[in-house]
């Protein structure tokens, strides 16, 4: 598959609406920047709807990529390889934070297991329908993917973002459940920002102790060895390092930059992955909203790459989506602000009791 077709077919949102916005925002009387960030988040979803007043956000969805990374193996996390299905059961039976939030939020959730390390009959079918392979290879010995498996994971994330445009979902928050995957996307981020792979190594959900932390940075860096000579390709950047579950994410981000559906991201996982689709298509991003900054040192590392100011800073390193879910009302709320705040006619159209006196005349 060329992927530089992205280029091509994914547009910048309207801006000449986010003007207009900006525009009604003044006739509303509140001082400038009285709302702060708020008056941004409006002004970006009236450009992402193409629509002014913008409407409210009515349809939110929580998708989560899921998979295994064999890198696991090495004692890089304080899970056991292999156990990310255990993590997704949680999700599925509302037992874990994103499902406590997505409950409060009623916002629907969907998990697409693209690698899981699991007999798939332990999970629904609906879950497991895209599963590319049991668990992702090393990325520190080997690839993760071929790039045959690599294009179909991509694919897979294509077709659920628009299965979820489809079906009239107006906001994903974007979600990752692994064991390992913090490893897989410290790589992705460390090659694509020219850094070290100690400064992107952090503790990950579990809060890593030294000697584990060790063990990660040496996978990073053997990761970030073999992802070099393949910066130019970005497929089969994540055939190598990535994995199932962070290819299938990118490929999500990008078909939803297509179809016009913003996207909420997460953590250091959803941010590399938005990362290599910046390299794919630089317009891309201007559709994806970094609802939060976690803990993790490559998160801040991708979101300064990504010129992407988080909403909120509260460290949540739990995945799943919950970082972005914490987000989500304040993006309601600027939208409900946006589109229900009174606004003053413009000196330049008369008042509707102006212009009845104009009629009479």
């Amino acid at each position: 598959m060329d992927l530089d077709d992205f280029s091509d077919l994914i547009e910048r949102p309207h801006g000449a609406l986010r003007r207009q916005a900006e525009e009604r925002r003044t006739r509303t009387g509140l001082p400038p920047q009285a709302l702060g960030r708020l008056d941004d988040l409006g002004e970006w979803l009236s450009s992402a709807q193409a629509q002014v007043p913008v409407r409210p956000v009515a349809n939110p969805r929580l998708v989560v990529f899921a998979g295994d990374h064999g890198v696991a193996e090495l004692g890089v996390s304080t899970r056991e390889a292999g156990t990310a299905h255990h993590l997704v059961r949680a999700l599925l039976d509302g037992a874990s934070p994103a499902a406590v939030l997505a409950r409060r939020f009623e916002v629907p959730v969907r998990v697409v297991d693209m690698g899981l390390d699991c007999d798939p009959a332990e999970l629904p079918a609906e879950v497991t329908r895209h599963r590319v392979r049991r668990s992702s290879g090393r990325l520190d010995a080997e690839d993760t993917l071929t790039l045959g498996e690599a294009e179909e994971a991509f694919r897979a994330g294509m077709a659920v973002a628009d299965e979820e445009a489809d079906a009239g979902c107006d906001l994903v928050v974007l979600g990752d459940l692994s064991v390992g995957g913090t490893t897989a996307a410290g790589a992705l981020i460390a090659a694509l920002c020219g850094t070290d792979a100690s400064v992107v190594t952090g503790r990950g959900g579990g809060r890593i102790d030294d000697l584990t932390w060790m063990r990660k940075c040496a996978a990073i860096r053997d990761g970030l060895r073999r992802a070099r000579p393949v910066l130019g390709d970005q497929l089969q950047l994540l055939a190598t390092v990535g994995g199932a579950d962070l290819t299938a994410m990118t490929g999500f981000l990008l078909q939803c930059a297509v179809r016009h559906t913003p996207v909420v991201l997460d953590g250091v996982v959803s941010a590399a992955c938005a990362l290599v689709g910046q390299r794919v298509a630089f317009r891309a991003p201007d559709w994806w909203l970094a609802g939060q900054l976690g803990g993790e040192p490559a998160h801040a590392k991708a979101l300064d790459r990504l010129a992407a100011d988080p909403l909120l800073e509260q460290g949540v390193a739990v995945g799943g989506g919950t970082g972005a879910l914490l987000a989500l009302p304040l993006v309601r709320a600027a939208a409900a602000l946006a589109a229900e705040l009174p606004v003053h006619e413009s000196e330049s159209a008369p008042s509707p009791t102006e212009q009845s006196a104009l009629d009479a005349t």
